[in-house]
């Protein structure tokens, strides 16, 4: 009777070492599942901005646009793509007040730059994404459409826990603003304005 009682706990307990390496073998698969799947990170559209500057011949203007929505993909803790919708009818300008700021924006929004009643959003897409050798750094490019026209576009991105940032330029001539361009127009002298403008990308999770 207790060689029988014997085996019955041998067995038993065989049992729970195999059922404790099946759980365990279960555990880690679900965890390595879950680090190699693909993660989304969606921006905070009220803390995240695009800051722009536009220069010209006699100064230059600044200001600011926000998202409407976008977020960053990433496998295995590393940036793979993104996508990005911004709200062209945000558009300010800092850097001017009063009737002089309204009448700027109200010429911002106008068809001789962004044209922000029949285009009221821009977008970036990125297709493809490089690692740096810097940790937190990634070569990026993809396509960006302004006013209903899209080009290619390459920048750097920076990220860090809860945030990334992006400096790169746009060429306005691309997307068909003509408004004192020099691609367009000649002899603008003093008003002419420049067709490259800097964007600073402040992105927030």
């Amino acid at each position: 009777m207790l060689v029988v009682t014997n085996n019955i706990n041998i067995l038993y307990n065989k049992k729970i070492v195999t059922m404790k390496k099946i759980i365990l073998s279960l555990v880690i698969i679900l965890i390595t599942s879950l680090i190699s799947y693909g993660q989304k990170k969606t921006i905070n559209i009220s803390k995240s901005n695009v800051f722009w500057e536009g220069h010209k011949i006699t100064g230059s203007h600044e200001g600011l646009m926000m998202f409407k929505s976008g977020h960053l993909n990433f496998e295995n803790n590393k940036l793979t793509g993104g996508s990005f919708i911004v709200d062209m009818q945000s558009i300010s300008c800092t850097d001017l007040s009063g009737n002089s700021k309204k009448s700027f924006e109200k010429h911002l929004n106008s068809e001789d730059f962004f044209g922000t009643d029949k285009h009221p959003t821009s977008k970036l897409l990125i297709t493809k994404v490089e690692k740096r050798k810097n940790k937190n750094l990634f070569k990026c490019s993809g396509d960006i459409t302004i006013k209903n026209i899209t080009q290619k576009i390459y920048f750097d991105i920076k990220i860090e826990k809860n945030k990334a940032f992006v400096k790169t330029k746009i060429d306005r001539s691309k997307f068909n603003i003509k408004y004192k361009s020099g691609s367009f127009f000649d002899g603008l002298g003093d008003s002419l304005i420049y067709d490259e403008f800097d964007l600073k990308i402040n992105l927030f999770f």
